[in-house]
This record gives C-alpha cells, sequence and structure tokens, in this order.
C-alpha cells in the first residue's frame, strides 16, 4: 500500500482481525513517527518468533507505515525505490533468480534466500531482478 493508504492499512484485513499485545508492543518499541522499517520489522519476526506476514498485519492494524525496504523496493523518501537495474548479472545469479521466479514474478522471500545462498547483498539481488525484467511480489511483511 502507498503512502496514499496511510491510515488505511487495517482496511487489508478482516474487521475481526485481532493485534496480539506482545507483537504490537515490539513494534510499538520499533516505530518511530508512525513508520517502521523492513529491518527493525525483521527483528520483531526473530525476537518475537512470528512469521513476516503476521508482524506484517500487526503493522498494518497499528496503522504504521514499512519504510526502507531491505531490496530497495520503496519506502526511501521522495525517490521511494533505490535500486535501479544492475548493467549485467552474474550468471549463477542469473541461472538462480530464473529459476525461482515464475512468469516474471519473483518473490520477495525468494530474493533472501537467492542473497543469503550467494553470498550477496539483497540490494545486489533486487538490482539482478530489475535488469531481468523480473517483478518482485508479494512482500513478506505484505506490503505489495
Amino acid at each position: 500500500m502507498t503512502r496514499h493508504d496511510a491510515g488505511k492499512y487495517a482496511a487489508k484485513h478482516p474487521p475481526d482481525a485481532s493485534l496480539d499485545p506482545v507483537l504490537a508492543e515490539a513494534l510499538t518499541r520499533a516505530a518511530s513517527n508512525g513508520e517502521v522499517t523492513c529491518a527493525a520489522a525483521f527483528r520483531v519476526v526473530e525476537q518475537i518468533g512470528v512469521s513476516p506476514a503476521a508482524v506484517g498485519q500487526a503493522l498494518d492494524l497499528l496503522e504504521y507505515r514499512i519504510t526502507k525496504c531491505q531490496l530497495g523496493l520503496f519506502g526511501w523518501g521522495p525517490q521511494k525505490k533505490i535500486v535501479g537495474a544492475a548493467p549485467e548479472v552474474a550468471e549463477d545469479l542469473r541461472l538462480a533468480l530464473e529459476g525461482a521466479s515464475e512468469e516474471g514474478v519473483i518473490s520477495c522471500a525468494a530474493c533472501w534466500k537467492i542473497a543469503e545462498k550467494l553470498g550477496l547483498s539483497k540490494l545486489t539481488v533486487a538490482a539482478a531482478c530489475d535488469h531481468l525484467r523480473l517483478k518482485v511480489t508479494p512482500c513478506q511483511l505484505g506490503a505489495f
């Protein structure tokens, strides 16, 4: 959801969606000015032992905006994204991305796994996706 959706994030979920108080407290501690960075959200995933999807839903219910996507795709100020197409893509990375994608789409989670497996930064993998014209979706936190 975009900045224009601010204040309406909870509308993505059923009206009876509940918010775990422990998770809400951890996210409130991680928040600054109604925003939580992707990295901070994933620290909460590790600390509390819940799924990224659960953290994403809690962020929505709390109406917190996710910023600074670790793939560089959104939340980086006026320019929104900080990643562009890589000038070239190494063969092993290209093969991994093409193997994990379907019909030009690859998940955020798959990008993270490939980055870890190949010892690359998440931004490098995202830049390769851009070069290969692979759309990254869905976001593990549900932002897109």
